[in-house]
């Protein structure tokens, strides 16, 4: 009896810790020429996870150079910048090894690209794009955006943005 009780402890411990290591935490900076901050000293917009899954959920249907078309979510470019109040020209994105792409703010507008959270509905992991991928509506935009220029653009792991 004693030896079933602590069976069922043991296993029940090992299913909580297998569910809170699957558990999917991350954050988002935001820093550079923006007016709204949540670090007055850093100048910076920290975003955690909770937060940008609360914001409206954004999809596009694509593919990419490294996946077949897959449905992707996550949030408006577009509405992360209204958040912070941004200005300027540049977005710079950073990923998470500081691999780094500049990307024109003009993009924002003319495509309206997300930073996806999920692939086919599940939520992506470093290993797999995440935890923020940026997305392209690369077959939805004609040939211009299955270029070179545009598929360095299409950068994973980000966590963070400066804005110039």
């Amino acid at each position: 009896m004693l030896f079933k009780l602590f069976k069922n402890i043991t296993l029940a411990f090992f299913a909580l810790m297998v569910v809170q290591s699957s558990a999917l935490s991350f954050t988002l900076e935001v820093s550079g020429n923006i007016k709204n901050t949540t670090d007055p000293v850093k100048k910076s917009y920290l975003f955690t996870d909770k937060q940008l899954l609360a914001m409206p959920v954004q999809s596009i249907t694509t593919s990419t150079s490294w996946t077949p078309q897959r449905k992707f979510e996550g949030i408006a470019v577009a509405d992360i910048l209204a958040r912070v109040g941004a200005t300027g020209s540049t977005l710079t994105f950073y990923a998470l090894n500081d691999y780094y792409i500049d990307v024109p703010l003009s993009d924002v507008e003319k495509y309206n690209m997300i930073l996806a959270y999920k692939m086919d509905g599940v939520m992506l992991k470093v290993r797999n794009f995440g935890p923020l991928f940026l997305v392209y509506p690369r077959d939805a935009a004609g040939p211009e955006l299955n270029s070179p220029l545009y598929n360095s653009r299409f950068i994973w792991q980000v966590d963070r943005i400066v804005i110039k």
